[in-house]
């Protein structure tokens, strides 16, 4: 049977600054959805199209809310940044609280303070691109790894890309 995870907790944070936890402050987080690349193919004949899955992805954007006014990211707005987007799972049959992280090298490209009076707790969305490098895992598992400048794409440590970087001699 295939565990029940819960998630439980999340928070976004520079991976290579100390201390810079948004766990009070964050609301929600998105983890970028992994999509494919295809090439259509419609052969005169043929007898029906198919769109032929490629070993490339489309761009990546991942972002996040927090409350108030987070002025550590004015330092990095508009500069790649390496990100660590963390949440907490917890497996409802053992009761283990199991970490999922997100390593995400990008930078923030929107900032965007939502409407609000002063009832409401100020929200600010924070939006990545040029997304450069992304590996998600569970419980210590890389499940998935994506890195632009390697040339590497891969899911549980099986590479799409090895044979086409031989093939290209790089």
């Amino acid at each position: 049977m295939k565990p029940l995870y819960l998630l439980t907790a999340v928070d976004v944070r520079r991976a290579e600054v100390a201390g810079d936890t948004r766990k009070t402050t964050i609301v929600k987080m998105v983890i970028p959805a992994i999509t494919f690349m295809t090439a259509s193919h419609n052969p005169g004949g043929g007898h029906g199209a198919v769109d032929f899955l490629l070993p490339r992805i489309n761009a990546v954007e991942p972002s996040f809310e927090a409350k108030g006014f987070d002025r550590s990211v004015f330092g990095v707005l508009g500069k790649p940044e390496k990100w660590t987007f963390a949440g907490a799972l917890r497996d409802k049959k053992t009761g283990a609280d199991i970490p999922a992280r997100a390593v995400i090298e990008g930078a923030i490209a929107e900032w965007t303070p939502d409407d609000t009076s002063p009832e409401e707790f100020l929200g600010c969305n924070h939006a990545i691109k040029e997304v450069t490098h992304y590996e998600f895992s569970i419980d210590g598992e890389e499940l998935w790894y994506w890195d632009f400048w390697e040339s590497e794409l891969r899911t549980k440590g099986q590479s799409y890309t090895e044979g086409i970087r031989g093939a290209l001699g790089a």
